[in-house]
């Protein structure tokens, strides 16, 4: 039942908001992007990157199964809400209980609708999945214009919005313009390539130390010492002593009496409030580790701007 190495379709990064004619806007998600293949009944979840995570969200699963209708390959994102009803990655590491959220079909009962434009994948996501709010929802999209869009994706909190051409076909593992997304909170991924000692009542590590890859060479960006619990540093601080090695992976090297080289493995979703100018993150803090993301995606070139 694997999609058969499909990837999902990528949005590119937008500068800022904007509005166009025959485009619609989604709120913008943040959780782990997955694939959900039913056929015969049986269901299987899969990440961007094509793990099998079916076993690690049953309820999830049995959600799928009860759908309407026959088989079906939906793309969409496990997240976990706040009281709030907003999105937030740092829900993971306190065992929140997750939710699928659909935004494309991409097959249905048998039929191929990657070639078909957005407006009638739509229709066949709000065919299978019912408005309410269970295990499984359909993406909000906005009766708004872009420009309002955002306002209202600002005004309330959420990470940010995904604008979509209407008219466009679905282009898998495609990093397209047909779909941008425009960030409010920022939140970036990056390679963990470090770390230096506790200190004070501290256990395991002090601070991450963490880069970008700019072409084959990874590129320091920031050590970031906030956002970890007592159970995320232990955890954490023993999958990092796993990785440490004498080699400084940072072509850049960082100067820190105390710091711990690791191999360049790790991907660690980071809130931060702003890029200096001489390209590091100012104030950042941990959200959670991505293992839907290899390292060597996390690129300089489509960093959050």
């Amino acid at each position: 039942m694997k999609p058969k190495a499909l990837t999902p379709m990528l949005a590119t990064l937008a500068d800022e908001p904007f509005h166009r004619p025959g485009w619609v806007y989604e709120e913008k998600y943040d959780g782990i992007r997955g694939l959900a293949v039913r056929v015969k009944g049986q269901v299987q979840l899969w990440s961007r990157n094509l793990i099998d995570r079916t076993a690690s969200f049953p309820a999830v699963v049995d959600a799928l199964k009860k759908l309407p209708g026959g088989d079906f390959l939906l793309d969409g994102e496990v997240v976990v809400f706040d009281a709030g009803g907003i999105s937030r990655f740092q829900l993971w590491q306190e065992g929140s209980a997750p939710v699928f959220v659909v935004f494309d079909c991409l097959v249905l009962d048998g039929e191929d609708l990657m070639g078909r434009p957005w407006s009638e994948r739509r229709a066949a996501v709000e065919k299978v999945v019912r408005e309410g709010e269970g295990l499984v929802r359909r993406s909000r999209v906005l009766e708004l214009d872009g420009l309002k869009a955002y306002a209202f994706a600002a005004k309330h909190g959420w990470e940010g919005i995904v604008a979509k051409d209407a008219a466009s076909v679905y282009e898998p593992g495609k990093r397209s313009r047909a779909w941008l997304k425009v960030k409010i909170r920022h939140e970036s991924e990056l390679v963990v390539g470090g770390f230096t000692a506790p200190r004070g009542s501290r256990q395991d590590f002090g601070a991450l130390l963490v880069g970008l890859y700019d072409g084959k060479s990874l590129r320091y960006c920031g050590k970031v010492g906030t956002g970890f619990n007592a159970k995320t540093l232990q955890s954490l601080g023993a999958r990092l002593r796993g990785l440490e090695q004498s080699e400084c992976p940072f072509v850049d090297v960082p100067r820190f009496r105390d710091a711990t080289w690791v191999k360049p493995e790790l991907v660690a979703q980071l809130a931060f409030h702003e890029w200096t100018g001489d390209g590091k993150l100012r104030h950042p803090a941990y959200l959670g580790l991505r293992d839907d993301k290899a390292a060597r995606e996390c690129r300089w070139s489509e960093r959050e701007k």
